[in-house]
């Protein structure tokens, strides 16, 4: 009964997991349409104030919550930002790109693959739980998609 309810807590972990990366891969989608540019996660949560976009209503709705804005550990994963090159001219937290990357806390444990998603809207996942390979702040293209 233990390895079955492993193997459950596993699955679970690595489908919110991945569930994540596609709620933040939809946020940069709309916070580019936006602003111009992806957002470092901040601004995707606080996108008001004037550093992010400029004249964003503070009424507004947000791109993603607080706890998606986090990085660190959920479901088990350890989650990861990398911000792409700053975009000039517009606000400061408005970037060329991102990668958000997922690996387990425990590897076998809270989870088996490590995951990890780009401005491409792709998400790619290796099967010995490291971050996909990567170049700055994209996804290789030779990486194992997810469909």
């Amino acid at each position: 009964a233990i390895p079955s309810l492993l193997r459950a807590r596993v699955s679970a972990n690595e489908a919110g997991t991945i569930g994540d990366i596609r709620a933040v891969s939809s946020a940069q989608a709309a916070y580019s349409s936006a602003a111009g540019a992806y957002g470092i996660l901040t601004c995707l949560s606080t996108p008001s104030g004037g550093t992010c976009i400029t004249n964003y209503p503070a009424a507004a709705p947000t791109f993603i919550d607080q706890n998606m804005a986090a990085t660190g550990t959920r479901s088990g994963y350890a989650r990861g930002f990398v911000p792409g090159n700053a975009v000039s001219g517009l606000g400061v937290g408005n970037i060329d790109g991102y990668l958000y990357t997922a690996v387990p806390q425990t590897a076998n444990q809270t989870g088996v693959r490590g995951f990890a998603g780009d401005a491409s809207g792709r998400i790619c996942f290796t099967n010995n739980g490291v971050v996909p390979t990567t170049s700055g702040a994209a996804l290789d293209a030779a990486c194992l998609v997810i469909q």
